[in-house]
């Protein structure tokens, strides 16, 4: 069993090309012994966004607080806690916010 506080984990600066003032926290992982699913603590500062991308699997992201815009697949929606997404595998996607958002 793994119980902590998501806060004692690490975040980790998105280095990939196109994103600013995005940050994860691997909260449970491989190092887990979590070999299908793992579950992120994403935080976005204000004005910050991701890079469009897609990859083989899916999202599911529940959004914890403050506002955003998703944009998948060419259509955008706004964000606001409490908010459920799902981007289907190979699907670009992207995220962008005006204020700070933080999302699972």
């Amino acid at each position: 069993m793994k119980h902590i506080h998501y806060k004692e984990v690490e975040a980790q600066e998105v280095a990939e090309a196109g994103a600013h003032g995005v940050s994860i926290r691997t909260v449970i992982g491989e190092a887990d012994g979590a070999p299908h699913f793992f579950m992120r603590v994403i935080t976005f500062d204000a004005q910050a966004s991701s890079p469009k991308h897609s990859h083989p699997w899916e999202h599911e992201a529940f959004i914890l607080r403050g506002t955003g815009v998703v944009e998948v697949g060419g259509e955008s929606s706004n964000l606001k806690a409490g908010d459920v997404v799902y981007i289907p595998p190979n699907v670009e996607h992207c995220f962008q916010t005006s204020q700070p958002m933080e999302m699972i």
